[in-house]
């Protein structure tokens, strides 16, 4: 009774931390300028200047080092963010803004978790209420003017 649930949680950890494995590493003595698409996992120690984009049914995770810095807007399912961001943020899915995270543009989000130290100059923006209502076709009054 008690192993069978044990195993079934062994089985998911397992699973989640496949979707999130790092298949692109940007070192910290690199700096890469243009845009980023990818699929996968993107970690960043280095800086970033441009746009970084992954599909929001991708399952893409972005990973940024306390020594990482990206000059650009972000679009990526998952954001683990502990550096530096100048530019809007959109997680589609989920973000974490880890104790020596700064971004410095809005960020918009599914589900967050900021530690203590960590610091948005911008707007926080919930779009778990867009996605619920266009789930259920609800629409606004501003919607019908």
């Amino acid at each position: 009774m008690f192993g069978s649930s044990k195993r079934d949680n062994n089985k998911s950890k397992q699973s989640s931390s496949k979707s999130t494995k790092i298949t692109t590493l940007i070192g910290q003595q690199t700096e890469l300028r243009g845009d980023i698409v990818y699929t996968g996992g993107l970690h960043i120690d280095g800086t970033v200047k441009g746009n970084i984009f992954a599909a929001p049914d991708s399952g893409s995770t972005l990973s940024l080092s306390d020594r990482g810095v990206v000059e650009g807007e972000v679009r990526v399912p998952h954001v683990v963010l502990n550096g530096n961001v100048v530019g809007d943020v959109h997680a589609t899915d989920y973000i974490e803004l880890k104790s020596q995270a700064r971004v410095h543009g809005n960020v918009y989000y599914n589900l967050m978790e900021m530690e203590r130290g960590a610091k948005v100059n911008g707007n926080l923006v919930d779009t778990s209420e867009e996605d619920d209502r266009a789930e259920h076709g609800h629409r606004d009054e501003h919607d019908e003017a």
